[in-house]
């Protein structure tokens, strides 16, 4: 029952607002008593930071079978961001955006545990993509990571619309590609670029 209450509410959350969702209307959407949840969850903030952990581990379990298909590396990163689009296709304010003005203390959690997994996904990428000769080998490869990963985050902690935001995040994404890539990488870029799903 547990676990059924943390998809449910992640779900609720993501569509209609961490602060607009309260425990009744969970309850309601579940058919179950607020009693029920109580028995889980002593609060609502228990129960936001048990759900952005659960779409943490969802996302992050997505991104890794997405690596596993041994896309080139500009194409994993276009094949992550369509995988994002589709996730929060039909949410209107960005998730990350409510988190940090509603609940500051479990968005600083989940950005620590971001930078450490983002990190990670972005040197594999860009390792991945010298070896294949569609990034620079003279880059420098933290730099790179450090700008990327603020430049992402910034766009969604500071921007309340989450179609602005995924605009804005492709902008990121072309800026980024076009600051490390060979002209062959720049081939690979502007393919994907034509691409009306991203």
């Amino acid at each position: 029952m547990k676990e059924k209450i943390i998809a449910r509410a992640s779900e609720m959350f993501l569509k209609l607002g961490f602060k607009s969702i309260t425990m009744d209307d969970i309850a309601g959407e579940m058919c179950i008593s607020k009693k029920t949840i109580y028995k889980y969850f002593c609060n609502k903030e228990v129960l936001v930071e048990e759900s952005t952990a659960m779409i943490h581990n969802q996302v992050h379990q997505i991104i890794d079978s997405i690596v596993e298909k041994d896309y080139n590396a500009i194409e994993e990163n276009f094949e992550i961001r369509i995988m994002f689009k589709e996730m929060f296709k039909s949410y209107d304010t960005s998730p990350i955006y409510q988190l940090k003005k509603h609940y500051p203390e479990i968005h600083h959690k989940v950005m620590s545990r971001e930078i450490e997994e983002c990190n990670k996904c972005f040197r594999q990428n860009i390792e991945k993509g010298i070896e294949q000769g569609l990034y620079r080998k003279d880059i420098n490869i933290e730099t790179v990571i450090k700008f990327y990963y603020i430049l992402v985050f910034s766009i969604n902690e500071n921007t309340v619309s989450e179609k602005e935001a995924q605009k804005l995040e492709l902008d990121a994404l072309e800026y980024h590609t076009r600051a490390i890539a060979t002209p062959k990488g720049i081939i690979e870029l502007e393919k994907h670029l034509l691409n009306p799903n991203i």
